[in-house]
């Protein structure tokens, strides 16, 4: 399946149509990406993505194949050329054989509905762990295991477990476990940080929301009221089971994080807008 989602995409700076895409540009060779929430044709905290892009490609050993001013000029031509509202765009910077390319284009947006914020979702806990936690690089067969074993469980999100046992992060999403009104997350020099998160933190230090940085282990989540997990699709979205373990969706501390993150999106598109 062709994984853009729209009528156009941008490649190396020019527009092209969709019928010229193909997923060899992005799945062959090593791949560096962002992928960026786009509300009412502007992307949301576009200036926090590239600062991650730059320090993926710098991880990585990698040169910027373009910059800030470039992407945003493209982001802003796409969007004219293909005029979609509410919907996730993908950057992706290839490096295959001695070819450099990049790419920006729509992907189909997965996003939950008004009853999986309230209800919440299922999730699983997956035994793996991403070599290189801080970039973000697609790893093909990884991205492939665990979206099959969504598939079989009939689940939302995985939560991957390093070997010693450790909750680190989700495999889309950063996770958050909640007791006593305290929020617990993984360090972030063992994580990809979201900007989503990053927003997250923010907000509990402007409200002083009590949180620890530290892992939970794997087989002590029952000790925990409730899990969320925050990312550029889902947002702020709580689990009601992970495996077999039921937790409390009905805290109105999540649903508080969601309004006051969508706030800060929506300043951030104002940001884009006037800068």
């Amino acid at each position: 399946m062709n994984e853009c989602y729209g009528n156009k995409f941008i490649f190396n700076g020019n527009i092209e149509s969709s019928d010229s895409f193909d997923n060899s540009f992005v799945y062959d060779g090593d791949s560096i990406y962002e992928v960026i929430r786009m509300t009412r044709g502007s992307p949301v905290f576009f200036y926090d993505h590239m600062e991650r892009l730059k320090s993926s490609t710098r991880l990585q050993k990698k040169k910027m194949l373009a910059d800030t001013a470039a992407l945003k000029k493209d982001i802003i031509s796409l969007a004219k050329w293909d005029n979609k509202k509410h919907i996730n765009l993908k950057i992706v910077f290839n490096y295959n054989k001695g070819e450099e390319n990049y790419l920006v284009y729509y992907i189909e947006p997965i996003y939950p509905s008004a009853e999986h914020y309230r209800k919440g979702v299922k999730g699983i806990l997956f035994y793996a762990e991403r070599p290189n936690p801080a970039s973000k690089v697609i790893n093909h067969r990884l991205r492939s295991s665990i979206f099959h074993k969504l598939i079989l469980e009939g689940a939302y999100e995985a939560l991957l477990v390093n070997e010693n046992g450790l909750i680190t992060e989700g495999s889309r999403t950063n996770i958050f476990f909640m007791r006593d009104n305290t929020l617990v997350t993984a360090p972030d020099n063992i994580i990809l940080s979201g900007i989503t998160r990053k927003y997250i933190l923010k907000i509990c230090r402007e409200n002083n929301i009590r949180v620890q940085m530290e892992c939970v282990k794997a087989d002590e989540i029952t000790g925990y009221d409730a899990v969320f997990m925050t990312g550029t699709s889902p947002l702020v979205l709580p689990f009601y089971c992970i495996d077999d373990k039921y937790f409390n969706v009905r805290i109105p501390l999540i649903a508080d994080l969601r309004k006051l993150y969508i706030e800060k999106a929506e300043e951030s598109i104002r940001q884009f807008r006037s800068g």
